[in-house]
């Protein structure tokens, strides 16, 4: 800013013979012109490497970043006389540098004869014959009021270090020390920003993910169910984000039989979407005339084949007859409820490994017998492990005796009780997973299918309430 640049050329003028102090003035007035100028990131802090090897006399110098962990890699390295050289080719003296990191302070050592034993006997120091070294610790600095209200600067993020050595003694001024400091300075503020812009950038990109993720969920939940004279459907998908991986899905096969399925796809984000989006294909691609368990083997391979390392999903798959016969695989996905005769009972025990996890896996489908009245219901996991603020968890046991004694419940207004069941219990804790639910009913009779614009405005409102 002006007043720390005027402050920088009192403190010039005041304390240096006119030829040196104007000529380092000029290497700081050009250094803070930088400041705002357009020019590429490493050119600005190039040129600031540059003047800081020119006001110490050094031989070399380095400007090393630290990354998130906090370890630090060469970014930049000069010689004396702006001579550009490759990171890799310098090796500064790691002693030096831990020691100024250690104490959160410069460490100025203008003959290194006269330093400490330590330092002396550093192996980079004794093999490169170094006789001064300066190293300055780069940080973020940050604003907070205290207590009177008053405006404190404070160390922010350890940025990385400015670092210079020269084989030769080195006799540095309280103006050199100044000049140094305003370097570095500058220096952490252009990083800092950098981190800054690239932060932004990364939370952009990520918005444009999730929305795109959004958008591939969207589409893949049905619009409607297919109309059945023999059960309904109803389904509801509640994400904990934007965008989550949760999934499910009714389609009618050829010979009055109907395929569902319910699936929670490991992660979040664009990954997750496009492993639904493939899950999803291979499930409807694959159905017609093949048997449950031949096609779980080759859906498993195929994820397999086709995702990354740790990306797998959950599913439980059924197909059900108009007699309420019922062939179902369960692929490591919680066992869903049946509700009859006014008790709620978890009667699919048996299951395998989730699909995309196991190459070797191999899935055999079991079958029940689903009676007029039957009530199927099936979730997510983010349904049973929701926390509430002290981090327990709503558990199997509590959907038990949310569902039990629903039996003549219509299907939306029996999801919304588990819903709001689930909601009551969290008392606006932040969730991590995602809810769906999907419910089927079966009776004797006729049976009318849920309203196209009733699940939609289900589903929409779940979606608006998880973004607010």
């Amino acid at each position: 800013s002006v007043p720390q640049l005027l402050t920088r050329i009192e403190h010039i003028t005041s304390s240096e013979p006119a030829s040196g102090g104007l000529r380092k003035l000029n290497l700081l007035l050009e250094a803070t012109s930088l400041l705002h100028s357009q020019l590429p990131l490493d050119s600005v802090l190039g040129t600031m490497l540059d003047h800081a090897v020119a006001v110490t006399d050094a031989d070399r110098g380095l400007l090393l970043e630290a990354d998130a962990t906090g370890a630090l890699k060469v970014k930049l390295a000069r010689r004396s006389g702006g001579l550009r050289l490759p990171p890799e080719s310098l090796t500064p003296s790691q002693t030096a540098i831990q020691l100024a990191i250690k104490q959160q302070s410069p460490v100025i050592t203008e003959d290194l004869a006269q330093a400490d034993m330590d330092l002396q006997a550093a192996h980079s120091i004794v093999a490169q014959r170094l006789r001064a070294v300066v190293v300055i610790p780069l940080w973020a600095m940050s604003r907070a009021n205290t207590q009177e209200s008053m405006i404190n600067i404070r160390r922010g993020e350890f940025l990385g270090v400015l670092y210079l050595d020269s084989r030769r003694p080195a006799a540095f001024s309280k103006l050199d020390r100044q000049i140094l400091d305003a370097l570095a300075a500058d220096a952490a503020s252009i990083l800092d920003n950098a981190r800054l812009v690239e932060r932004e950038r990364e939370r952009q990109r990520l918005e444009q993910e999730i929305n795109i993720a959004r958008d591939i969920q969207q589409a893949l939940l049905p619009r409607n169910f297919p109309d059945n004279p023999n059960f309904a459907v109803a389904g509801i998908n509640f994400p904990c984000l934007s965008v989550g991986g949760d999934y499910f899905d009714v389609f009618p096969l050829s010979d009055d039989r109907t395929a569902f399925v319910i699936a929670d796809v490991s992660g979040k984000g664009l990954g997750a979407a496009i492993v639904t989006t493939m899950l999803q294909g291979a499930l409807s691609g694959m159905t017609l005339g093949t048997d449950p368990g031949l096609l779980f083997n080759n859906v498993n391979r195929f994820l397999c084949d086709h995702t990354e390392v740790g990306r797998y999903a959950t599913v439980f798959f059924g197909i059900l007859d108009r007699d309420g016969h019922l062939e179902f695989i369960n692929a490591g996905h919680p066992s869903p409820f049946l509700i009859r005769s006014g008790t709620a009972e978890e009667a699919f025990t048996e299951g395998s490994f989730p699909v995309g996890l196991v190459p070797e896996a191999r899935y055999t489908a079991a079958s029940l017998k689903l009676e007029p009245g039957d009530t199927l219901v099936l979730f997510t996991d983010g349904v049973t492990e929701a926390m509430d603020p002290d981090d327990q968890l709503f558990g199997v046991p509590r959907l038990k005796e949310v569902l039990t004694g629903q039996t003549e419940c219509p299907l939306e207004q029996l999801q919304k009780c588990v819903l709001e069941a689930v909601e009551n219990f969290a008392r606006g804790a932040h969730q991590t997973d995602d809810r769906a639910t999907a419910a089927s009913a079966t009776t004797g009779t006729d049976v009318p299918a849920s309203e196209p614009s009733s699940v939609a405005a289900a589903s929409s409102s779940a979606n608006r309430a998880a973004s607010s």
